[in-house]
Order: C-alpha cells, then structure tokens, then sequence
C-alpha cells in the first residue's frame, strides 16, 4: 500500500501526516478528526489543500501531532498535508504556494533576557 509522509511545524507545534489510499478516515493521536478538532474552522483549515483534490473521500490520513497549542498544531497540520498531497500531484505546487499553504510560518517565541521581565518587557524602573 502505497503512503505518503510530510512533516509540518508552526511555533513549538509539529505534525506528522501521513496520507494513504482509503476511505476519508482521518485519525489525529489516536482520536478521530471531530475529536481532537472540535471547532469547524480548524477542520476546515486542515482541509483546505483537499478542496483542490475535490474533497478528502478518497485518502485516509494519519495525524501526529505534538507540541504548541491548539492553533499551532492546526497550522502545522495543513502544512504537512500541503506537502504530502504534492508527493501524490506535483502538479499543484503553484496553486498551494499561492494559497500559502506551502509557506512555513518561521515565527517562533523570543527567549526571555536577563534583566528583563519577558523577552522585551523590562521591569518596573523607579527613579527613587
């Protein structure tokens, strides 16, 4: 059985998809789809690239994803079924990187300073 593997990161959040021939089933962490998932807009999000393949009836995916948040995970998610789905169609490589489904979002939480409350934030000065 033929299967194919990408990655995706967004932040700490990374998502390992794996895409193969089957039915639409879609499992994330050993949970369905509308479990781990529950809002539609997430869903959607991760669905995005299918909607070029005319829907997901014909691909079961393997969801692994750990680290980040919620949001986090979502992103990166998309990102690796962006890339796998090219490993099935290369023909699609301009429509997903228009769409920015391609593009690894590189922003990533500062480290915090010495002398300094937050990355940035620095503390409260008093003159006297």
């Amino acid at each position: 059985m033929e299967e194919f593997v990408a990655t995706g990161r967004r932040k700490a959040a990374v998502s390992s998809v794996r895409i193969r021939p089957g039915s639409g089933n879609i499992d994330i962490n050993g949970r369905t789809f509308e479990e781990y998932f529950p809002l539609e807009i997430q869903r959607r999000t991760i669905l995005a690239p299918f909607e070029k393949l005319n829907g997901n009836g014909r691909h079961d995916m393997i969801i692994r994803v750990k680290g980040g948040g919620v949001e986090g995970q979502v992103i990166a998610s998309r990102l690796g079924v962006a890339r796998a789905l090219l490993l099935i169609e290369e023909g699609l490589h301009q429509e997903f990187k228009s769409q920015g489904f391609l593009t690894r979002d590189a922003r990533k939480k500062e480290r915090k300073k010495y002398g300094h409350a937050k990355a940035r934030k620095r503390f409260q000065f008093s003159k006297r």
